[in-house]
C-alpha cells in the first residue's frame, strides 16, 4: 500500500500510558511525522526508561524518510521480486545517526529488564520491535539481506517467547506472520537466506496469522490491517482489501495516500468509476484545503488518474495527465516520475510513434537508472511495448 511501511516489521501500536503517545501514532498514520516526534519526545522526556518510546522515535525517523523518498508508494509492493528490487534509499548521516542511535537506547533497556527478568513479557515485545526495525532498515535502506534476515529472527524468537509465556498475547504474532509471508514470497535462492537463520517462510500461514491479529489483537491492530492491505493487494485479491481501506480513510482522514490507494485498488478490482471517484475526491479536498490535502502534490493526482486511464485505454487523456508528471521534477518522487516516464514510452509505442517511445525511455533510465521502471524501459529499446 501507498501507506505502508515495508513488509517486514510491525511496530508496538496505541501504548497509551501517556496520552501523548496516542496523539503520536495519530500524527503518524496522518503523515504528519514531525508532529508525531514531537509528541513522542514529550512522552520520552516523562519516561525515559521505557524502550517503546525509544522504538517509537526511531521507527517514525526511518518512515519519515522513506515517505520523503516515496518509498511507501504502493508500486513497490506489487511486483513478484520487489522486496528485493526496490532500490536503496540514501539516507543522511544525521537520519541514520538518529535512528540508530533510539534503537540503541530501546534495545540496551529492554536488555537490563530481561537480566533483572527473564519473564518480562513486556520488555521481550520491546526487544523483538527493536530487532525488527533494524531488520526492516537493513533491508529496505541498506540492503543488507543477511544482517536483516538475523535481525529478524532475533525478533521473532523474542515474539515466540511471549507467545509460549502468554499464549492469549495475539499482538506478538503478527511479527511472525509478516515473516512468515515475507520469506515465502522470496525466490528460492533468498528463501535459502531464511532458512539459514530459522525462517522458513509461508505465505498462507503468514496471510492468515495477520488476519488473526488484525481482528484480535488490541495494540496492533491497526497495523495488523494496514498489513493485510498490502497482502490482499500483492496477491491480486483487492477486492478484501477495499474495505479495509475505507475503514483507515475513516480513522484517519488527513492521510491522502490512503485515497490514492483505495483509487488503486478499485481500478486494479476492475471498477473504473469508483477508481475515478477515489482520486477526484482527493482533487476536491485539496481544492477545499481539507486539513493534511494542501501538502499534496497535484503531480501526484495526474498520475493517479493518468495511470487508471492507461489500463483502461483512454491513451490521450493518459498521455496528457502523465507529462504534467513528467514536466514536474521537483514536485514528484523518483518512483512517480520514472514510472510517468515509462507509461509514456508504452503510450508512444501503443500509438505508434517509436521515435518518441524510444525518447521517453531513455529519459526513465536517466531519471532513476536501478527503478523497476528504469530495468523494464531498457527492455523496451530493443522491442515496443505491445500490451498483452
Amino acid at each position: 500500500m501507498r501507506i505502508l511501511l515495508p513488509l517486514v516489521l510491525a511496530p508496538a501500536l496505541l501504548f497509551a500510558q501517556d496520552p501523548a503517545v496516542e496523539q503520536g501514532y495519530t500524527h503518524f498514520y496522518n503523515l504528519e511525522y514531525d508532529e508525531a516526534l514531537a509528541a513522542f519526545g514529550q512522552a520520552l522526556a516523562r519516561h525515559p526508561d521505557d524502550p517503546e518510546l525509544h522504538n517509537h522515535l526511531a521507527q517514525t525517523i526511518v518512515v519519515q524518510e522513506m515517505y520523503r523518498n516515496g518509498a511507501l508508494e504502493s508500486e513497490l509492493v506489487s511486483g513478484n521480486n520487489s522486496f528485493i528490487r526496490r532500490a536503496k534509499l540514501e539516507p543522511s548521516p544525521e537520519m541514520e545517526r538518529r535512528f540508530l542511535d533510539e534503537l540503541g537506547k530501546a534495545m540496551s533497556i529492554s536488555e537490563d529488564r530481561l537480566r533483572k527478568n527473564p519473564r518480562d513479557t513486556a520488555a521481550m515485545y520491546a526487544l523483538g520491535i527493536s530487532y525488527g526495525l533494524r531488520c526492516n532498515y537493513n533491508w529496505v535502506v541498506k540492503k543488507a539481506w543477511r544482517d536483516s534476515l538475523k535481525d529478524a529472527n532475533a525478533a521473532r524468537r523474542y515474539h515466540n517467547k511471549i507467545s509460549e509465556i502468554d499464549p492469549a498475547n495475539v499482538d506478538a504474532r503478527l511479527v511472525q506472520g509478516l515473516h512468515d509471508y515475507v520469506v515465502g514470497s522470496l525466490p528460492w535462492g533468498y528463501r535459502m537466506l531464511g532458512f539459514m537463520v530459522g525462517i522458513h517462510g509461508d505465505k498462507e500461514k503468514g496471510i492468515q496469522t495477520v488476519q488473526e491479529v488484525s481482528k484480535n489483537g488490541k495494540l496492533n491492530r491497526v497495523d495488523a490491517e494496514i498489513f493485510l492491505c498490502a497482502l490482499y493487494r500483492r496477491e491480486n485479491q483487492t477486492k478484501r482489501a477495499i474495505p479495509l481501506v475505507e475503514d483507515l480513510i475513516q480513522r484517519f482522514p488527513r492521510n491522502y495516500l490512503l485515497r490514492l490507494e483505495l483509487s488503486q485498488m478499485y481500478s486494479m478490482a476492475g471498477d473504473k468509476s469508483h477508481a475515478i471517484d477515489a482520486v477526484e475526491e482527493v482533487a476536491r479536498l485539496k481544492t477545499r484545503h481539507a486539513p493534511g490535502y494542501d501538502r499534496v502534490p497535484w503531480e501526484k493526482v495526474y498520475f493517479q488518474e493518468g495511470t487508471i486511464q492507461f489500463w483502461y485505454n483512454e491513451l490521450d487523456q493518459s498521455l496528457e495527465n502523465l507529462k504534467k508528471v513528467a514536466a514536474a521534477n521537483e514536485q514528484v518522487d523518483l518512483n512517480t516520475g520514472v514510472y510517468a516516464r515509462l507509461r509514456i514510452g508504452q503510450i508512444y509505442d501503443m500509438t505508434h510513434r517509436r521515435d518518441e517511445a524510444i525518447a521517453a525511455y531513455k529519459e526513465a533510465i536517466a531519471y532513476a537508472p536501478q527503478a523497476d521502471a528504469a530495468l523494464e524501459s531498457r527492455k523496451y529499446l530493443a522491442a515496443p511495448y505491445r500490451r498483452m
